[in-house]
């Protein structure tokens, strides 16, 4: 009875997987990592240790975010935009990963509208993003003009794009790109892929932090030293809340101050933010 054969394999495909082993599991955390940033860190260890390792002092020293791809704008632009576009696909790879069938789809990840939420739940979450941005960024513009005094921090240029049109938009779509996949990967998924290995909070606020400062290494010691903080201070916010959307509009309108006002910031105070001379 071929047919009855062919109508239960349909039928076994049908019904829920059971959940990946701690093997599967550890795989696919490398493989995401590998993919994003688990390769910018290995990529930063490499960069920090050539850096110290040069005649020039790491305080004499520049890393530039956003630069220019092409000298022909038009290019350039399409160069920016591709970029865009596939460096979220790691975080197409985790959303698929953790998608549920049921709503909240992205509940996995901290995100989407809660049991007993409001209709507005991404209004009050995206308030409480940007006072956490305003609360880490004065803090953090000080430990890196800190962290450049004291010569443990090459001078951070977020960007040498010129200035056209498409400029800003850009600039708003590299701090996005940023945010979405440092907090959705560094913060959501690592937290609820570590919890289904057994790791504790504890050891799993401090694993995200390290990482996310271990990427930051092409800046020097300060640039590492306060990415920890930051990741220790996030890792501790969505423990307690669960909820990533906070935490993405925080490092999006970071970036966003960072990246576009990098301009008007060299212009007013050239001596603290300008590329050290020969």
């Amino acid at each position: 009875m071929p047919h009855r054969r062919y109508a239960d394999r349909v039928t076994a495909d049908r019904l829920p997987t059971s959940e990946p082993s701690n093997t599967r599991l550890k795989w696919e955390i490398a493989i995401v990592l590998a993919l994003s940033f688990g390769a910018s860190a290995v990529y930063a260890v490499v960069t920090i240790i050539e850096r110290v390792t040069r005649e020039t002092s790491l305080a004499s020293q520049t890393a530039t975010i956003n630069r220019a791809l092409s000298e022909r704008p038009w290019f350039d632009l399409i160069y920016q935009l591709l970029g865009f576009t596939f460096g979220l696909a790691p975080v197409a790879l985790v959303i698929y990963l953790l998608w549920r069938e049921q709503r909240p789809h992205l509940a996995r990840l901290g995100f989407g509208r809660s049991a007993g939420a409001k209709r507005s739940w991404w209004i009050t979450e995206t308030g409480g993003g940007v006072l956490l941005a305003a609360a880490i960024g004065i803090p953090g513009l000080g430990f890196y003009l800190a962290s450049k005094a004291l010569g443990i921090n090459v001078t951070v240029v977020p960007t040498s794009l010129d200035t056209f049109w498409w400029t800003i938009p850009v600039l708003v779509l590299a701090a996005l790109r940023a945010a979405l996949g440092e907090e959705i990967i560094v913060v959501a998924y690592l937290f609820e892929r570590l919890r289904r290995l057994g790791l504790g909070t504890t050891s799993i606020i401090v694993v995200s932090a390290v990482l996310r400062g271990t990427y930051h290494l092409y800046q020097g010691f300060g640039g590492f030293l306060g990415n920890v903080i930051m990741g220790l201070i996030f890792g501790w916010i969505y423990q307690r809340t669960g909820r990533v959307l906070p935490l993405v509009i925080a490092h999006w309108v970071l970036d966003i101050v960072s990246f576009a006002g990098y301009p008007l910031a060299l212009a007013w105070w050239p001596e603290l933010f300008g590329v050290p001379g020969p």
